[in-house]
């Protein structure tokens, strides 16, 4: 066990593809991932019905708790982590610590409010013009600058897991889940 922690933090309407196969990736990688729910409940339901089961309340975790975090996208789960306080000051505590920060589809929208998104990244197209076009990528399924990585969308989920994979892991770890999961495809 590599003995690294990625907190996910999920909201009512998620993208289930980015959460479920960020989270599947890494725990391939053995990376400890903690699933934190924002809301009243510890089951949070996707934007497409499926309901996952939380491990914790965001509230009872701090930065000296974790690694990485990593924000799934979802218009309507983008938009609960971007008016969550304690995301907020999650993001800003990891950024000031230059901890690992990710985002993938419409999630960097949330890592620019709370002010961390580097000069380069990428995210689901249309929403970079809620963001800046200067430094937006719209190539690219995984954009890292400094300690933040982002991700394009729901196709690029699993090969934005293996990058942290790699990042937090190390490349051994990543060839060997990258290889058992045939993505060939991927960086």
């Amino acid at each position: 066990m590599s003995h690294k922690k990625v907190l996910v933090p999920l909201a009512t309407g998620f993208e289930e593809i980015e959460a479920v196969s960020i989270i599947d990736v890494l725990r391939r990688g053995e990376i400890e991932v903690i699933i934190a729910h924002i809301g009243e409940t510890k089951f949070v339901k996707g934007a497409h019905g499926i309901a996952i089961e939380t491990d914790c309340d965001i509230n009872t975790l701090s930065v000296d708790d974790i690694d990485m975090i990593v924000l799934p996208g979802g218009w309507d789960g983008t938009l609960a982590l971007i008016n969550n306080a304690k995301v907020t000051e999650i993001l800003q505590d990891m950024d000031k610590k230059n901890k690992a920060i990710g985002a993938i589809c419409a999630a960097p929208l949330a890592l620019h409010k709370a002010g961390v998104l580097k000069h380069n990244y990428t995210c689901y197209p249309s929403i970079e013009a809620e963001i800046r076009l200067d430094g937006y990528n719209d190539t690219a399924m995984v954009v890292e600058d400094d300690n933040v990585m982002t991700s394009k969308g729901p196709v690029t989920a699993m090969c934005f897991g293996l990058s942290i994979v790699k990042k937090l892991a190390g490349e051994e770890k990543y060839k060997t889940v990258k290889a058992g999961l045939l993505a060939d495809y991927c960086l």
